[in-house]
């Protein structure tokens, strides 16, 4: 007879591919089971449940306030009220003299802007116009308000320098 028979020693590299080899089937199959769960609640997840959480997440994401400006709209007679614009945007830049703007009621700032004639007032109100003193954007800044809207402002302004 012979002697016990030896077993071969197991090596650390022989070691861990088996480990490994043991647990690639069993994260393969955690996997699929975890996509069969998911696929099945995907399924009883109704449109209306998507369509209510999209509506709560944007109200959640809706701003505090929010900020109108030149809102001024003709009024029955169709007349626009320059007063309104002037308050809604112009003011913003002409009660302080931002940007080298010249302030409302200043009647040496505006003198010479007025000889000018108002046609001129009009079209750097609604153009733009960049002068040695400042700046004036375009419509004030604010591409939504019509020329009527813009002229009816000039007219209120040079009603406060007279």
């Amino acid at each position: 007879m012979s002697g016990p028979e030896e077993m071969e020693k197991t090596t650390v590299t022989q070691f861990l591919i088996a480990l490994v080899g043991a647990l690639i089937p069993v994260l393969i199959v955690a996997f699929l089971i975890f996509k069969l769960v998911m696929g099945i609640q995907a399924t009883h997840v109704g449109a209306e449940d998507t369509k209510a959480a999209a509506e709560e997440i944007a109200k959640r994401l809706k701003p505090v306030g929010e900020v109108a400006i030149g809102e001024a709209k003709p009024d029955v007679g169709g007349v626009v009220d320059g007063k309104k614009v002037y308050e809604g945007l112009c003011q913003a830049c002409h009660a302080t003299g931002a940007a080298g703007a010249p302030k409302a009621g200043d009647k040496g700032a505006w003198g010479p802007r007025i000889a000018q004639g108002k046609d001129t007032l009009f079209k750097h109100a609604i153009g733009g116009y960049t002068g040695k003193s400042g700046t004036m954007p375009a419509k004030g800044g604010n591409p939504a308000l019509s020329d009527a809207e813009v002229k009816a402002a000039v007219e209120h302004i040079i009603g406060l320098a007279k």
